[in-house]
C-alpha cells in the first residue's frame, strides 16, 4: 500500500470524513480508537457501528430494508460533519446493507473523505479474536458466516490495508494519508468553547509583558 492520500488533504474550513471498515477481528475498532487518541484535540467524533446497532438500538445484524442502524449511523455522521466535527466511522459495515447509505454520505460530503478497508484473512481474524483481552463468546463457524472477504465500497481512492502491516504503521498511515494529522479542529468545542479556552490558558500560563 502506498502512502498516497485518498483525496486531497484537508482544506481550511472543511470537516474530514474517515471510514474504516473490515471484517470482525480485523482490528478496525482498535485502529479507529488509536487514531482518535493520537489526534489528541477535541473536535474529532468517533461513530462505532457496534455501539449504535448493538448497544443503542439492540438491533440484530443481517439484511432487511427495515433495519434502523444504517440510517441512524448515516444521520449521526452527517450531523457531526454539519457541526464542524471531523468524523471517524468504523465497523464491519457490509456493503449489502450499508453500501448505498455510505456511498450516498460520501458523495454528498463536500469536504475531504478517506476510506480504508482492513484486508485480513479469515484465519487471521480468528487468531486475533482469540488474543483479545475479553474475547466475544463466538465460534469460528459463526465468524465464518459473517466473513465477507474484500468487501469494498468501490468509491474513488478507497485504500486497502494488508494484514501484514503492523498496528503502529496502520495508525500512522491513516493519520497522514487522510490529512487528519494536519487537520485543525473546526467544531465549536474547542474553537468557541469557554472551558477549552480556560484550560488552554491554564496550561500555557500567563504571558510575559
Amino acid at each position: 500500500m502506498t502512502a498516497e492520500p485518498c483525496v486531497e488533504c484537508n482544506s481550511a474550513g472543511s470537516a474530514l470524513l474517515l471510514v474504516i471498515r473490515g471484517n470482525s477481528g480485523s482490528g478496525k475498532t482498535t485502529t479507529a480508537r488509536e487514531v482518535r487518541r493520537r489526534y489528541e484535540a477535541r473536535g474529532l467524533a468517533l461513530v462505532e457501528q457496534d455501539m449504535v446497532r448493538r448497544v443503542i438500538l439492540r438491533e440484530h445484524g443481517g439484511g432487511g430494508s427495515d433495519r434502523v442502524a444504517p440510517g441512524l449511523i448515516a444521520t449521526m455522521v452527517q450531523t457531526a460533519l454539519d457541526g464542524g466535527y471531523h468524523v471517524i466511522l468504523e465497523g464491519i459495515l457490509h456493503t449489502g446493507q450499508y453500501g448505498d447509505p455510505l456511498r450516498d454520505l460520501i458523495a454528498k460530503h463536500p469536504g475531504p473523505t478517506a476510506c480504508y478497508f482492513m484486508d485480513v484473512s479469515f484465519e487471521e481474524t480468528v487468531r486475533r479474536h482469540r488474543l483479545r483481552a475479553e474475547p466475544i463468546p463466538v465460534e469460528p463457524e459463526t465468524m465464518r458466516s459473517w466473513y465477507a472477504g474484500q468487501d469494498l465500497l468501490g468509491v474513488p481512492g478507497e485504500q486497502v490495508i494488508p494484514e501484514d502491516m503492523g498496528f503502529a504503521d496502520v495508525v500512522t498511515t491513516i493519520l497522514h494519508t487522510s490529512g487528519l494529522a494536519e487537520a485543525a479542529p473546526l467544531a465549536p468545542c474547542p474553537t468557541r468553547c469557554a472551558r477549552c479556552t480556560e484550560k488552554a490558558a491554564a496550561t500555557t500560563g500567563p504571558t510575559e509583558s
